[in-house]
This record gives structure tokens, sequence and C-alpha cells, in this order.
């Protein structure tokens, strides 16, 4: 596999579904089974598509290739266990990381424990719609010590949610024939919107950043404001 493969599956994953459908049958769903799951479940896989993957099997679904109501079961179970899985991986060895890493800090722990016991909910589901920050967010929140039952019905709502918006989305709006003949330039769409929300907050916290080492470096500035 060369460098590109991966972003090439991604671009032209309906290429890839169809080779699936064609090559693999009724085993397409234990691949589509798995690649959500990865995607969720493990943080090494973050470059996984997850909404694109979603859109694209619902538009077969829409044309009576696969089970739209067998899709929606497995693949609501496979994001569900998938940040299940995530969790307990932070939960047992995220210790560990922030033992034997120079680059992560205990204060980093606490802030994060902190933030799940304040914002943890919200943050579950949020982080479902958001393509690298949903693989991180249950990884972070058991290292956090996030309560478990309090993690796992969010875990399910937001995987749902999730599941269904994108799935749907695809199965009522594939089968349109603008959406059919412009469907690469649709999934590189739902990527882009979907990767917005972390960019924003980047260049933010960036604006942010400078703002406080100016006021940092100028006290008298600060005094004068006050």
């Amino acid at each position: 596999m060369d460098f590109f493969s991966p972003i090439d599956f991604i671009i032209h994953i309906d290429e890839h579904i169809g080779t699936f459908v064609q090559t693999y049958g009724s085993f397409t769903y234990v691949i589509l089974f798995l690649i959500i799951f990865l995607e969720t479940g493990l943080v090494i896989a973050p470059f996984l598509p997850g909404d694109s993957l979603l859109f694209v099997t619902g538009a077969f679904a829409a044309q009576g290739i696969i089970n739209i109501f067998y899709l929606f079961i497995l693949l609501s179970l496979a994001a569900i266990i998938g940040d299940s899985v995530n969790y307990y991986i932070g939960n047992v060895f995220g210790e560990r990381v922030f033992k034997n890493s120079r680059f992560f800090k205990k204060e980093y722990l606490e802030k994060t424990e902190n933030f799940y016991h304040k914002h943890g909910g919200k943050t579950i589901i949020f982080a479902r719609f958001i393509p690298i920050i949903r693989t991180f967010a249950p990884f972070v929140a058991g290292i956090g010590k996030m309560n478990y039952k309090r993690f796992v019905s969010y875990n399910i709502l937001g995987g749902l949610a999730w599941v269904a918006l994108f799935l749907l989305s695809g199965y009522y709006f594939g089968a349109i024939p603008f959406v059919q003949d412009n469907l690469t330039l649709i999934i590189i769409l739902i990527i882009f919107i979907s990767i917005l929300p972390p960019i924003i907050e980047y260049i933010r916290q960036k604006k942010t950043h400078k703002t406080n080492n100016h006021i940092i470096a100028h006290p008298s500035q600060r005094l004068n404001e006050e």
C-alpha cells in the first residue's frame, strides 16, 4: 500500500464499497462493521473514514444493494462498542501513558478529569460528529476516570445519533441524480465540514494565546487597562 492509498480510499470510498459488495457480498456488513469499530475504538486509527463511509453506505442501501435496517443496527453497535473499548483502553493504560511519556504531564490528566466531570456528557455526544476528535474523546474519558455508567449512556445516545444522521442522509439523498453524479465532491464536502470545527477552535486558541502573551509581555498596558 503506497502513502496515498488511505487518502484514495477516503475520497473514492463509493468505488471501494461497490467493490466490497461485488467481491464479498454479505461479508460487506462485517467489513463495514470493522471499519467503524476500528475508527472509534482505536486511537491509532483516526484516519479511517466515518462520516463519509456512513453516507455512502446509506446511498448504496437506497439502491437496494444492501439492507438499511441491518446497516443501522450493525454500525450503531460498532460505534457504541468501539467507544466502550476505547474508554477501557484509556482507563486501564492511560496512567502508564502519562508516567512513561515526556509529552504528557500529570496536570493534563487532572484537567481532563475535571473537564469530563463537568462537560463529559455533551463532549462524548458532540465528539461523535468531529473526525479524529471522536477517536480520542472516549480514550481521554477513560484516562480521566469518567463515571462509566454516565459515559455509556452518552455513548449510546451519541452513537445512535451519529449513525442515524449520516446513514439516513445517504439513504434519502443518495438517490438524487445530482448527488449520484457528484458523489466524490459530496464526500469531500462532508469531510471539509466535519473538520471545520476543530480548525476554527485551533485558530481561536492561537489568537487567544497570542493575546495572552502580549499582555504578559506588556504588564504596564494591562495595568492601564484595569
